[in-house]
């Protein structure tokens, strides 16, 4: 079908406004990235799925940290950066893994200590000592030792906006507190929502439940201003090739790739499909 020069324009303006958009966002989220909290799962060298880093790869990502001047920190530190501005290490960085995985201890806690990182891990409570897949109290509490700090991933990992019932929600959210602060002895601040989900009213039940703030797998770096009960983190899982290339890219460019993932989300339900498949999100 013959197009004239005019309608060629027409159709070339969408995706020049589009590129003129991705243009803005890199310049305006490059300059300030704000604290970037990297989100693991299975570190091992027998999975081959979308949640597992192999130690090769883990080992390598640990050192571009500790060769780049990167301070690992606590949740805590985080929050009171975030809260009162408090002051950090230069270029920190909390390194986080959800479930509680026994190969956390066997494979990612020998590398972390080989490079004197601090890691927090987001327990499944109802996990620990029962399924073999997942850590014991003694390795927890070896752990604990070493700067390794834990927080809750809630009782049993469900999905905490579809409980049957508010009580089974603050079950979720108290009890895990509760095992956590008995077993370690320690406060308990944080909880890494099951897949990420949550809306206002688990927000509202995460408050009431007496903790200081909350993490979800929204990709993006944190900054001053932000939800404390919807913090954001950088997935280091996902993809199971070019995972270092992945890494740096999802380090380094977070907040962009967070923004550009929100225009790519707006244009999909749009009906914008084709522009939608120009945008690259690693």
């Amino acid at each position: 079908m013959y197009l004239s020069p005019k309608k060629k324009f027409l159709l070339f303006i969408p995706l020049l406004l589009l590129l003129s958009l991705i243009v803005i966002l890199f310049i305006s989220t490059t300059f300030y990235q704000g604290i970037p909290v990297l989100n693991y799962h299975q570190i091992n060298d027998l999975d081959h799925n979308l949640l597992t880093i192999n130690s090769k790869q883990f080992d390598r990502q640990m050192q571009y940290l500790a060769d780049n001047g990167y301070t690992t920190i606590t949740p805590d530190e985080l929050a009171d950066s975030l809260d009162s501005g408090k002051t950090l290490p230069e270029k920190p960085i909390l390194i986080t893994l959800d479930d509680g995985y026994k190969d956390n201890y066997t494979c990612a806690f020998p590398i972390l200590k080989k490079y004197n990182m601090k890691a927090t891990i987001f327990l499944i409570t109802d996990y620990v000592n029962t399924y073999p897949k997942y850590l014991n109290w003694n390795e927890i509490n070896e752990m604990q030792t070493a700067d390794i700090n834990f927080e809750s991933h809630t009782l049993s990992h469900i999905d905490l906006t579809k409980a049957a019932t508010d009580v089974a929600l603050r079950k979720q959210l108290v009890n895990s507190r509760k095992v956590l602060e008995w077993r370690l002895h320690k406060k308990i601040n944080f909880i890494a929502y099951p897949g990420g989900a949550y809306n206002t009213h688990v927000i509202e039940a995460t408050k009431e439940a007496g903790y200081r703030g909350a993490f979800t797998v929204n990709f993006g770096s944190d900054r001053t201003g932000m939800p404390m009960y919807a913090l954001d983190r950088i997935p280091i899982f996902g993809g199971t090739s070019h995972t270092f290339f992945r890494f740096r890219l999802r380090l380094r460019f977070s907040t962009f790739f967070s923004s550009l993932k929100s225009v790519k989300t707006n244009l999909d339900k749009n009906g914008h499909t084709l522009l939608s498949r120009i945008i690259f999100i690693p």
